[in-house]
C-alpha cells in the first residue's frame, strides 16, 4: 500500500477481511509499505490484484474470491460467490 497516498487503512481492513473469512487457512497477512501508488495483494509469489493493473481498488468479494481459488478452490465463500445484480 501506498504510504503517500494514506492507504494504510484501507489495506488493514482488506488484512482483516481476509483473516476473517480465512483464519483456518491463512497463517499470516503482511502490509508493506510502499510509495508511488502502489496497492498490490500477494498470495506468496501470485499477484493477485493490482491497482495500476486494474485501475482501481478491489471490492472485499473480488480478493476474497481470488485468494480462495488459489488457497481453497472448494471453498464456498457464501454471499460472496453470489453475483451481483
Amino acid at each position: 500500500y501506498c504510504t503517500q497516498c494514506r492507504w494504510l487503512l484501507r489495506a488493514a481492513w482488506l488484512a482483516q477481511e481476509l483473516l476473517t473469512t480465512f483464519e483456518e487457512e491463512l497463517g499470516e497477512v503482511a502490509l508493506q509499505p510502499g510509495l508511488g501508488g502502489v496497492f498490490e495483494i500477494r498470495v506468496g509469489d501470485d499477484l493477485i490484484w493490482s491497482r495500476r493493473q486494474e485501475g482501481r481498488f478491489p471490492e472485499a468479494k473480488e480478493v476474497k474470491q481470488r485468494v480462495r481459488d488459489l488457497i481453497a478452490p472448494e471453498r464456498n465463500l457464501g454471499h460472496a460467490d453470489r453475483k451481483s445484480k
